[in-house]
């Protein structure tokens, strides 16, 4: 039996150590997968005043905001024990469970902040002491509209994402990708993925790279490329979990179009 991406080139963009099971399943599935990290995360140094701030059993709530905040808060902080877990998508609720931390609450429409505010845990938060780690400059959409409902928040910025230095086999890999005739899919597992992608390609492969088909999951990253002018099909999977994003992949290699998205 074919493969399912049998004949499919698939430029994977998340941060080297993040990419390899995607990129082993994609492999798994039949796909050539060209491996171009567009990020690398850097941890933020928490003193001891700054790490006693941000004791999770000192909060109603924690928020982990993503997958890398899971990451860099077992390695920085306290675990938690009493207070309730709340994470904006499935890969940072996956990343608690490995970890054997309970969560109580994610979004169940959408993987964003948007979708944790609409959960009714959280649509009354008043007098409530919620702590959110994230990485440094995410989206204040969360703190100012928690705050607003009356909550008390408090922010913890555990990493940093910086846009990588492409080395040269990465660069030659991505450029006989994009020369193919048939056009390889790019995938961007985030809108800071997507932009730091944009970022770091050079200029003689700018046209080529936003007119390749692209695989996002979901309507905010699918938003970002619009914004980075973005050329090619999107391809919206329903959500960053590499299932998810591997079921999108093949429902657009069986029908030829984009998978939830346009």
């Amino acid at each position: 039996m074919t493969p399912a991406l049998a004949g499919l080139t698939v430029i994977v963009t998340r941060p080297a150590h993040q990419a390899a099971a995607l990129a082993a399943e994609l492999r798994r599935q039949g796909a050539r997968v060209v491996e171009f990290p567009a990020l690398e995360i850097e941890p933020v140094v928490i003193d001891a005043a700054t790490r006693a701030l941000l004791t999770a059993d000192d909060f109603d709530w924690v928020i982990y905001a993503s997958a890398n905040a899971v990451h860099h808060a077992l390695l920085a902080l306290p675990r938690p024990r009493s207070a309730r877990i709340a994470t904006i998508g499935a890969a940072t609720a996956r990343a608690l469970a490995d970890a054997g931390i309970r969560v109580d609450t994610q979004p169940r429409t959408r993987a964003d902040s948007e979708g944790l505010l609409a959960l009714p845990e959280l649509a009354e938060p008043r007098g409530l002491r919620i702590l959110i780690l994230r990485g440094a400059g995410g989206r204040e959409l969360l703190r100012r509209e928690l705050e607003r409902r009356g909550a008390t928040v408090r922010v913890g910025e555990l990493y940093r994402r910086v846009a990588a230095a492409p080395t040269s086999a990465a660069l030659d890999g991505l450029a006989r990708a994009l020369a193919d005739s048939e056009p390889p899919i790019l995938t961007a597992s985030s809108a800071d993925v997507l932009a730091a992608c944009v970022r770091i390609v050079p200029e003689a492969l700018q046209a080529a790279l936003r007119d390749a088909p692209l695989l996002v999951p979901g309507a905010r990253v699918a938003a970002t490329a619009r914004e980075l002018a973005w050329r090619g099909p999107l391809i919206e999977a329903d959500g960053a979990l590499d299932a998810a994003m591997i079921a999108a992949l093949i429902a657009h290699a069986r029908d030829g179009r984009p998978a939830g998205g346009a």
